[in-house]
This record gives C-alpha cells, sequence and structure tokens, in this order.
C-alpha cells in the first residue's frame, strides 16, 4: 500500500470522509481481488494527486462500518464527496474507472 492511500479505523473514519472528495475501498488481507485492488489504488492516488483522499477501511477490524454501508461483497469502494455517498463500486475496479470518477 502507497504511503498515499490511508489506513482508516472506526476511530478516523468519520473525520475522513467528512470534507472533499474520498474513495473508500473496503478490504480484507485474506480476499484475493482485493489484492489486486491495492496497486491499482496506488497508481489512482498517484494520478489524482491532492484533488481527492484514497483511503482503506479493513472489514475484519472494522465491521460496523462496512454494516453501515451495506458492504457485502469485497472489494467494494464507495466514493463520498463532502461527507455524502455518492456512489458504490463492487468488485475489481480498473484504473481508468476510478480516476474518471474522482476527477
Amino acid at each position: 500500500m502507497s504511503d498515499k492511500v490511508k489506513e482508516l479505523t472506526a476511530e478516523t473514519f468519520s473525520d475522513a470522509i467528512a470534507s472533499g472528495t474520498v474513495l473508500i475501498d473496503f478490504w480484507a488481507p485474506w480476499c484475493g481481488p482485493c489484492k489486486m485492488q491495492g496497486p491499482i489504488l496506488d497508481k489512482v492516488a498517484d494520478k489524482i494527486g491532492d484533488k481527492a483522499v484514497i483511503a482503506k477501511v479493513n472489514v475484519d477490524e472494522n465491521a460496523p462500518i462496512a454494516a453501515q454501508f451495506g458492504v457485502r461483497s469485497i472489494p467494494t469502494l464507495i466514493l463520498f464527496k463532502n461527507g455524502e455517498k455518492v456512489k458504490d463500486f463492487v468488485g475489481v475496479q480498473q484504473e481508468a474507472v476510478l480516476v474518471e470518477a474522482l476527477t
């Protein structure tokens, strides 16, 4: 995981999504497709720079957050703008799709 992709917990989640554009990857270490999504997110973070925040939430360690947003399969990526959920992506997403959604 790139240093540009933040790891969120129950304590940091609300503040992280409160303002601006934030893409959250709900994942787990045992999930094969999640392992494929990680390097793609690193590239997206490099491309978009300061235009948006890219972050991850480990669903095993933060199940209540995943439940709050109806995450039933992983990877699920959720796009937030100023604290409001605006789009869900289920399954591995390609770099171009994510960059377009964030710009």
